[in-house]
């Protein structure tokens, strides 16, 4: 996933200092680790935000996202959107300019880990509910005895929580919906893992903060947040409560965002931009030759969005 953005110029310097300060060989786990290496949540939470923070970096090259030293005051990137789902808030987080690169990695890779150890804990799972109404779907999950963990569109929540729940709930889903097993590690962003909100609550506590240069939606409510410690906090407290990106899209739509540039790893939230964003020009970022492509759009658009999953 990262072969082809080590051969921009200084990615991969880059990457080696995140691995330094990560503890974790990115570089070798982004070209030529095995599926069962990364799949592993302490290790797939910073190689998704290095994937992430190698693409934005080009494309703040480019002038397309605004530089640390820039003022919040500077207008340049008023219509500038960044938001994140999940890990990837803390990449949004530093093309926001809130924290540093270096320590959305570090801060990701602790953050995984302790996730990771939280799941030990408990024999938890997570399950995509497709279609459905809404009120049925969310009944049908409290029923279960399970939490909605991410709200991610209309006919798309993920259920999480304990493994034979889930199991259970896939054998009678909702009426007109479909239940879809996810391969996750355990049952994030519910009750399951508070375990791991001290541990990385520590670490974000320990980081420079500033506030946003850009417009930074936050999943907890979908809304923009202006002030960077409470962004960070934010993201610190959703390690136990829903992703809302059912709502991020709906202030996306109402800020008139215009271009949806999803950076990589790619493709899930293009999809439910394509369904729930009409009308808006969609990019999935695979590689360094959509890089063009990226700032035709941007540079097109009345207000753009530049998401990281």
């Amino acid at each position: 996933m990262l072969a082809d953005w080590l051969e921009r110029p200084g990615a991969r310097a880059r990457l080696e200092q995140w691995s330094a300060a990560s503890g974790l060989d990115l570089v070798t786990l982004g070209t030529t680790a095995s599926k069962d290496e990364i799949r592993d949540t302490a290790v797939t939470q910073p190689l998704v935000v290095a994937a992430a923070l190698l693409a934005a970096a080009e494309l703040r090259d480019r002038g397309l996202l605004p530089e640390a030293e820039v003022s919040p005051a500077d207008d340049r990137h008023r219509d500038t959107v960044v938001a994140g789902h999940s890990i990837g808030e803390l990449a949004a987080l530093a093309m926001a300019g809130v924290i540093s690169d270096d320590d959305a990695v570090l801060l990701a890779a602790i953050r995984g880990s302790a996730m990771a150890k939280a799941c030990a804990d408990h024999d938890t799972s997570m399950v995509a509910v497709l279609g459905g109404r809404e009120n049925e779907v969310r009944t049908a999950i409290a029923d279960a005895g399970l939490y909605p963990a991410n709200i991610n569109a209309s006919g798309q929540i993920v259920a999480a929580g304990d493994a034979a729940a889930c199991a259970a709930l896939s054998e009678n889903p909702p009426t007109r919906a479909k239940v879809r097993q996810l391969e996750v590690a355990g049952a994030f962003h519910t009750p399951f893992m508070q375990s791991a909100v001290e541990e990385f609550a520590t670490a974000a506590a320990a980081v420079t903060v500033s506030d946003p240069e850009c417009t930074l939606l936050s999943n907890v409510d979908g809304q923009a947040v202006s002030s960077g410690h409470e962004a960070l906090d934010r993201v610190v407290s959703q390690v136990t409560s829903p992703v809302r990106w059912d709502l991020c899209s709906q202030t996306q739509t109402e800020l008139g965002v215009s271009a949806f540039i999803e950076l990589p790893p790619s493709g899930a939230l293009a999809g439910i931009a394509k369904r729930q964003m009409r009308g808006v020009d969609r990019l999935a970022m695979q590689g360094p030759d959509d890089l063009d492509s990226a700032n035709s759009l941007a540079m097109s658009a009345s207000a753009s969005l530049y998401h990281c999953a």
